[in-house]
């Protein structure tokens, strides 16, 4: 029978056709209003909707009044993301708190800075007494992003000052969040495995003298153990996941729902939710499930005409989920390259060899490899077509031992970086209340009676 209260009943069956025949919209309209759907032009490009100093994106390069594609960038407030990983990789420390002052300030600190900083962040990372007992332990969720989304928005209820929106009270409460969250993934997916599968419950509290990486390795995993590898390259996923530019979705959604004047806990919970989608940051998911499907099926991974077999097989909608996309593969801006895949890559290879999965990262280089020209022959794409994040980010959480549960969490934990940067630049700038136009194309009609329906 299931539970009554998730069916779909024939009623509602009906009634969906019904909503479905009302609502669709036919695309020609799109065309004929001049309509930028989605906020992006004919070829793909965003629409400019606002100004930021946050970060910036790279994908092209005009030459005599031409846009050509060129190598991606990523910029944190200026700087070159790939020369962040680069200094912290030669100085051989961790980065995401540095990276998350620098995204919220507009600066890198100094070493005082740096201390003070991670000392403010270390004393926020403790729920509210009986937090985990009353919200957290009770009605676990399966999906992890809906357990961050339901502990955020119930953390208005313990903040005496939930609504005042005043730049000092919202870097506090971001603050917080920023602190907070690796706690609420992890003990939400604890609580779920222990009420839903029945594993072993234990709590791990966090350690002050950690790093976010280090600390959530340390609640996750029941014997806190982790090599130092391990966290620098966790560390490294948090600092490539911080922050993507104004436009995309969720840092759109932030800003647009900060515009209203609302609540930190209510805006960063709408941005979770945007974030939670699998064209969004649930992607990674669908790459891991995918190369999961595709070792199955593939005898030999070293066999490049089987690869390629499977790839076209993908593109046609005959393997996997038949959607004809090769996750991983492609992105709404960069063309030529995405540079926080280039840079995921390079510590990719290492983690492979002490995880002795070398043959695994080879059909992933396999797959990159062969991938782009397929798709590019196949749908006749404009620009360049590279992998992007997403693409080894799934592979580094695997390899990690973390739980598919937790992968668009763990994006969500890094994520919460640059949300707090536009919220807060959102309140500064005191914008107007974001409210883009909308055509009805509705036919007009005349009120008819009831009894003459």
């Amino acid at each position: 029978m299931g539970n009554p209260f998730s069916q779909i009943t024939p009623e509602i069956l009906e009634l969906s056709d019904l909503c479905k025949a009302n609502s669709t919209i036919d695309p020609a309209l799109y065309e004929k209003y001049d309509v930028k759907r989605g906020l992006r032009d004919i070829n793909g490009k965003g629409v400019l909707t606002g100004l930021t100093e946050i970060s910036e994106i790279i994908s092209y390069k005009t030459i005599d009044g031409e846009e050509h594609p060129c190598e991606g960038k990523l910029y944190f407030r200026g700087i070159d993301v790939e020369e962040i990983v680069e200094g912290l990789t030669r100085e051989d420390r961790f980065g995401f708190e540095e990276v998350a002052y620098l995204l919220l300030f507009g600066q890198l600190p100094d070493a005082r800075e740096l201390i003070r900083f991670s000392g403010i962040l270390s004393y926020y990372r403790s729920l509210p007494t009986n937090f985990v007992r009353d919200i957290i332990l009770k009605a676990p969720s399966q999906d992890m992003m809906n357990t961050l989304a339901r502990s955020v928005l119930t953390m208005y209820s313990y903040d005496d000052y939930a609504d005042d929106i005043s730049l000092p009270n919202t870097l506090r409460q971001s603050l917080q969040l920023l602190a907070l969250f690796p706690l609420l993934a992890v003990y939400g997916y604890q609580a779920y495995c222990h009420y839903h599968d029945g594993q072993s419950l234990f709590i791990h509290a966090p350690r002050r003298e950690l790093s976010t990486a280090e600390n959530i390795l340390h609640m996750l995993r029941a014997d806190s153990q982790y090599t130092p590898l391990e966290a620098k390259i966790l560390d490294m996923a948090l600092i490539l996941h911080a922050e993507h530019g104004g436009g995309n979705n969720s840092a759109f959604t932030t800003h647009v729902v900060t515009s209203t004047g609302t609540d930190t806990y209510s805006a960063i919970a709408a941005a979770l939710g945007a974030l939670k989608g699998p064209r969004h940051g649930g992607a990674n998911i669908k790459v891991a499930k995918m190369f999961e499907d595709m070792k199955a099926n593939i005898p030999d991974w070293t066999d490049e005409s089987r690869v390629a077999d499977y790839l076209n097989r993908l593109l046609n909608k005959e393997a996997f989920d038949r959607s004809g996309l090769i996750y991983g593969m492609g992105h709404a801006v960069y063309s030529l390259s995405d540079p926080r895949a280039n840079v995921l890559k390079k510590f990719v290879e290492s983690l492979s060899r002490e995880k002795n999965r070398v043959e695994e990262f080879q059909l992933y280089s396999l797959v990159e490899r062969l991938a782009p020209e397929m798709i590019k022959e196949k749908y006749r794409i404009y620009k360049g077509v590279s992998t992007n994040v997403d693409f080894y980010s799934g592979f580094v959480y695997n390899m990690l031992d973390l739980p598919l549960q937790l992968y668009t969490p763990l994006f969500a934990i890094a994520r919460i970086a640059g949300w707090s940067a536009h919220r807060m630049e959102e309140i500064a700038n005191e914008g107007k209340i974001i409210r883009p136009a909308y055509k009805s194309v509705a036919e007009i009609k005349e009120y008819v009676p009831l009894e003459k329906r």
